[in-house]
């Protein structure tokens, strides 16, 4: 059914949308509440790094690709969930390949902290 909603309605109501999706995932999901803790602690490190202001995007962007990879995992497992309880080889398949995904998104968050902030860690340490 499309949406009857156009213009600042649609923008409003889609807002609405979203902040249910986030308040969902907080209550209900526990790896959500992880890594909003793990922006919460490493945003600020990020902010007050000695790094430029594109180094500090990308930091910041890091951790919010987590959170955008892990609120899809989350919508891929309810709805796997609610198709029914029974295992069955494509539902763990889609699960395990959401898993994957979140997984992927720390590695890059991995990757970027240790190229950006472990260069100036070094220079700081040997300087």
């Amino acid at each position: 059914m499309k949406s009857s909603y156009t213009g600042i309605m649609r923008v409003i109501k889609a807002t609405g949308y979203s902040y249910k999706g986030f308040k969902a995932a907080f209550k209900y999901e526990a790896a959500i509440r992880q890594e909003s803790a793990l922006i919460l602690i490493m945003g600020p490190i990020a902010l007050l790094s000695d790094s430029t202001n594109i180094e500090k995007a990308m930091l910041l962007s890091t951790l919010f690709l987590v959170i955008i990879v892990e609120l899809l995992n989350s919508g891929i497992e309810a709805v796997v969930d609610r198709v029914g309880e029974e295992y069955h080889e494509l539902s763990g398949r889609a699960k395990d390949i959401g898993s994957a995904a979140v997984f992927v998104s720390l590695i890059v968050v991995v990757i970027t902290w240790a190229l950006i902030l472990g260069d100036k860690a070094l220079a700081y340490v040997f300087n």
